[in-house]
């Protein structure tokens, strides 16, 4: 067939006579066809493959609809003064709203493709955050059931070292203001010594790391001090500072500082010496080298001491703050052992847990921002 009858040839009719790349190099130049004309046209799914049941789902809905059950159907075992535990129908009721509210994800999920925009793109993402936390949405109902049947229904975990997880409703609702208070204490505390810490040994690091001279006289110093944990320098810093904040923040500051120093002076260190040659041969300065090369080559050491001496500080926070002030976490923990009330210290761990993990998150946060190549590397 000549080329004259293939252009005259109807676009199907050529296709058949020839491969897409054939057919498409005799159509003209002027032509205004988009090539997805040349593939087969996109058939819509059918009804029955977007739509399988997430069976899986169930086992989240029964585990929760166990726990509201045992909540509500079994009798409290009497403990002291009072013959029901507080909050324990509230609890159950919860309970029992959580398993209908992942009922309805459950069947949400069964739908494979939904729009990704508005309403129903939150509700996508709402059912894939649920396909992936539905193991443990089953693992922990169950622990709270076991807990909750162990000590308030049948008193084998007895009082008052013993709660059900139902009376910690009761510990927030009535000594909030107390532990609220606490909680803000701690966290001006930690923070002011987190900052102190980091500010200082991240100097200290880049400058040993820098320069021979600071090295010598620095290293020593920081071989020395560095390793004696903060906790056992507890006496002096309460004699030798005016008050037990200032000591406390010097003891947050010293567990930071620590690591902090170290991995700053690690980083800079290792940076290639190439890079400070290209610099110098473009006409850098000494300031360009420290403040655009080598700190920022350092950064992802800098980060990793962050995440050392925020961890160490948590530790000298809780210690400080139970030897020697007025308000905070620690003090909320010998206050409540104090007096036996042994739910209100269970309250006062869970706030701990939530606050200390949310201030890692924000500093992974940071660290995926300021080190965008790092993102994912290393996940909370």
């Amino acid at each position: 067939m000549s080329a004259s009858a293939i252009l005259n040839t109807p676009l199907d009719l050529a296709s058949g006579l020839a491969t897409e790349g054939e057919a498409a190099k005799f159509l003209p130049k002027s032509s205004h066809i988009p090539n997805v004309a040349l593939s087969p046209p996109t058939v819509a799914a059918p009804a029955g493959k977007r739509f399988r049941f997430y069976g899986f789902g169930l086992f989240a809905v029964i585990a929760w609809g166990i726990l509201s059950g045992l909540t509500l159907g079994l009798p409290d075992k009497a403990a002291g003064f009072s013959e029901t535990w507080p909050y324990s129908s509230e609890f159950g009721i919860a309970a029992g709203v959580i398993a209908a509210l992942w009922l309805l994800l459950t069947v949400t999920a069964s739908f494979r493709s939904l729009p990704r925009r508005g309403a129903s793109g939150l509700l996508e993402r709402a059912n894939q955050s649920f396909r992936y936390a539905v193991p443990w949405l089953v693992v922990l109902p169950l622990f709270l059931a076991a807990w909750q049947v162990l000590t308030a229904k049948t008193g084998v975990l007895t009082p008052p070292f013993f709660a059900p997880p139902s009376s910690l409703i009761d510990a927030y609702v009535n000594n909030y203001e107390r532990l609220a208070d606490s909680a803000w204490n701690s966290i001006k505390l930690l923070l002011e010594g987190i900052l102190w810490g980091a500010l200082v040994g991240f100097v200290v690091g880049v400058s040993i790391g820098w320069s021979k001279t600071l090295n010598y006289w620095l290293h020593p110093i920081l071989r020395l001090v560095g390793p004696l944990p903060p906790t056992a320098l507890l006496p002096i810093a309460f004699f030798f500072f005016p008050s037990s904040h200032s000591a406390s923040v010097f003891l947050i500051a010293l567990a930071t500082g620590f690591p902090v120093a170290i991995l700053s002076w690690s980083g800079v260190a290792s940076v290639n010496k190439a890079y400070y040659d290209v610099a110098r041969t473009l006409g850098a300065s000494e300031a360009f080298l420290i403040f655009r090369v080598a700190i920022p080559a350092a950064l992802p050491q800098v980060f990793v001491g962050l995440f050392m001496g925020l961890g160490a500080s948590f530790v000298v926070l809780i210690v400080a703050e139970m030897m020697g002030v007025k308000s905070g976490l620690g003090w909320y923990l010998t206050w409540a052992q104090g007096y036996a009330d042994y739910v209100n210290m269970y309250a006062a761990l869970l706030v701990m847990t939530i606050l200390f993990s949310s201030l890692i998150s924000l500093l992974f946060t940071v660290r995926d921002r300021l080190l965008i190549w790092q993102k994912g590397t290393v996940k909370w």
